[in-house]
């Protein structure tokens, strides 16, 4: 009884993998309607969105991303909601606050409380380093504990904030096509209508499909040894990541690591990770958990490089080799170059 009640749990998700991946191409077909590109992005966002997780969006003003953002939670029948932060943004500001009302009937005084923007289901923060600490930390009870504290709230300092977030998603200028199409888009009267592609109860429904989807003992591996590698405490590791990183990933890394990794193999229609779906994810995870070194930086390197590198020793590739060591006392350079042009 219980091998045919495997069996058929185990056929009903194929049959649930396969048609999350026919609306997840119906979703990248009806969000190009909207937003020309960004495919690797929004696939990101969904993968994100299926774990339960929280995104850092990082780009230039003008790339759509708040239209990316609210063109998915219209395709997804989910309430969406924008916070500009400010200096002056309070807690009770994102939260929701109670106030305090006449009954006409009865003539009483009642509280009622207020909803804030953090209620809806799609939240858009923009600018979150640009207000107090505080109401920081109401913003991070919500993502991290999908709770808030209304009455008699604390505030513990938001030191490790950036950790909280599931993915740090680049979005990047469009490529000439891409940008000639969406001149030719923004000069017009272009319209196109999204319509709706999924249920909430489609999504609570695939969000617990992530969880179940199977993953081989091998890529728990590689997904653990991908982020220990990128610690400069371990011994093991090197000079290269001892020279270039000041602080690796931690445990909640490997998490989401995995997570990503499912997320995105059932929404190309598989069913299970591979340790190519790792290496995929492994930007957006780590990329904001990686702090470079003083050498890292004045050698031009970011964390992207770093995990590249860390990619392709994992992988088995060549890596490329680390710039060349800067001297205590020599500038970087991008300084020595400019000094040379003022000793003409």
């Amino acid at each position: 009884m219980t091998d045919t009640n495997s069996g058929a749990e185990t056929n009903a998700d194929v049959q649930a993998v396969d048609q999350l991946h026919k609306q997840y191409l119906q979703i990248t077909e009806r969000m190009g309607g909207v937003i020309v590109g960004q495919e690797e992005v929004i696939e990101q966002l969904l993968a994100a969105l299926l774990c339960r997780g929280h995104c850092i969006l990082e780009g230039v003003p003008g790339l759509a991303k708040t239209l990316m953002v609210s063109t998915l939670s219209s395709l997804l029948n989910q309430t969406f909601r924008r916070i500009q932060f400010t200096p002056d943004l309070m807690p009770a500001d994102i939260t929701g606050t109670d106030i305090l009302e006449e009954d006409r009937t009865t003539g009483k005084r009642v509280f009622r409380f207020v909803q804030g923007p953090l209620f809806g289901n799609m939240i858009l923060a923009d600018e979150i380093n640009r207000t107090p600490p505080k109401t920081q930390s109401a913003l991070l009870e919500a993502t991290q504990e999908r709770q808030l504290t209304v009455g008699g709230q604390t505030y513990p300092l938001p030191e490790a904030q950036l950790d909280r977030f599931m993915l740090k998603i680049q979005v990047e200028y469009p490529t000439r096509e891409q940008e000639i199409a969406i001149t030719k888009r923004g000069s017009t009267a272009y319209h196109y209508e999204t319509g709706q592609v999924l249920t909430v109860e489609e999504i609570l429904a695939m969000q617990d499909l992530v969880r179940r989807l199977p993953v081989g003992d091998h890529v728990y591996a590689f997904a653990v040894d991908l982020v220990r590698r990128s610690r400069p405490t371990r011994p093991s590791n090197g000079d290269f990541i001892s020279q270039m990183v000041t602080w690796g990933a931690g445990p909640r890394a490997c998490i989401f690591l995995v997570l990503a990794a499912k997320a995105r193999a059932i929404l190309q229609g598989r069913y299970h990770a591979t340790t190519e779906d790792i290496a995929a994810m492994a930007l957006p995870v780590l990329r904001h958990r990686l702090i470079p070194s003083f050498h890292a930086e004045a050698a031009g390197q970011n964390s992207d490089y770093i995990i590249q590198q860390l990619i392709a020793e994992s992988v088995g590739q060549s890596p490329e080799p680390p710039p060349p060591p800067i001297s205590a006392f020599s500038p970087p350079p991008r300084i020595q170059v400019a000094l040379s042009k003022l000793k003409r």
